[in-house]
């Protein structure tokens, strides 16, 4: 991809968060966003008309990470249709809404599970020590895996009232900034400089030494790259099943890359969060075509 086939203009700035937004991440298909940060809420849009749809608030510090459930497609629609009918066309399917779900995480040290239609928090998981950084649902939405500034992931069972971990993974020697699934393994990128890959059904942990602390990683649609984001301003792109290096990406003039990044098709998304509003460029970022 060239240069020139880079989107140049601003669609739409996204304003409403009175504090900085620390994480911003699409739906499955691209068509909402949601968005997080200092001033302790979680927003929804519809970032292509530059709506705002829904605020979650719990939180009593930053909020560091949100992730929406994998089957949330229809959710999205379907929320957007209750509370903005003159601007969409009603979904027709209905009873998707019971499973519509989020996950949050950040100053408060605790896991927030979300209704995405009432807003209602259903539970928090408290266990972590310290800052969590990031949290994922599983493929089926029964499990969330956090990670934290007190070197350790933890997995929390969604479908039981138990607020303890179902599992603790903390053999970090740093704080663990990032994390990725697949059907059997739990990814993380850490502040000690690797990006770690724990294959649940065999316990076993591969480890791959970047050098550079980590701040962020994403996995490929194909799952057979990671992409990581680094503090020496850099990206690099590992290959999966062999640990190794395939390109590095430079040209971040500040000294941390520190955003979302999103692995589609092979493009790659970058959103920096440094701003009290979020900024959607039209009609993807593509900053890197392989």
């Amino acid at each position: 991809m060239s240069v020139a086939g880079l989107p140049k203009n601003e669609a739409n700035v996204l304003r409403g968060h009175e504090g900085a937004v620390l994480t911003a991440c699409f739906n499955g298909d691209g068509n909402y966003c949601l968005s997080c940060g200092k001033d302790r809420t979680i927003r929804l849009w519809n970032h292509h008309r530059g709506i705002h749809i829904k605020t979650y608030k719990s939180h009593g510090r930053k909020v560091r990470d949100v992730h929406v459930t994998p089957s949330n497609l229809r959710v999205m629609l379907n929320i957007l249709a209750e509370l903005r009918p003159s601007i969409c066309v009603r979904n027709k399917v209905r009873g998707q809404l019971d499973n519509s779900n989020l996950c949050s995480c950040g100053g408060d040290r605790q896991v927030f599970y979300w209704d995405v239609t009432t807003g209602r928090v259903i539970r928090k998981f408290r266990g972590h020590d310290s800052e969590v950084n990031a949290v994922k649902f599983n493929e089926y939405a029964s499990v969330v895996v956090s990670a934290g500034y007190d070197r350790s992931l933890r997995a929390w069972d969604c479908r039981s009232h138990s607020t303890e971990p179902i599992q603790i993974i903390d053999t970090f020697s740093d704080s663990v900034m990032s994390v990725c699934l697949t059907k059997s393994e739990i990814l993380a990128g850490t502040i000690d400089g690797t990006v770690r890959t724990f294959d649940i059904r065999i316990g076993r942990e591969l480890s791959d030494d970047l050098g550079q602390p980590v701040n962020c990683i994403s996995m490929s649609n194909d799952a057979n790259c990671i992409l990581a984001s680094c503090l020496d301003s850099t990206l690099r792109l590992l290959d999966r099943s062999t640990g190794e290096l395939l390109q590095e990406y430079k040209g971040h003039t500040s000294k941390v890359p520190n955003g979302v990044l999103n692995v589609r098709e092979g493009e790659v998304f970058v959103i920096e969060r440094n701003e009290r509003f979020s900024k959607t460029l039209n009609p993807r970022l593509k900053f890197i075509d392989f």
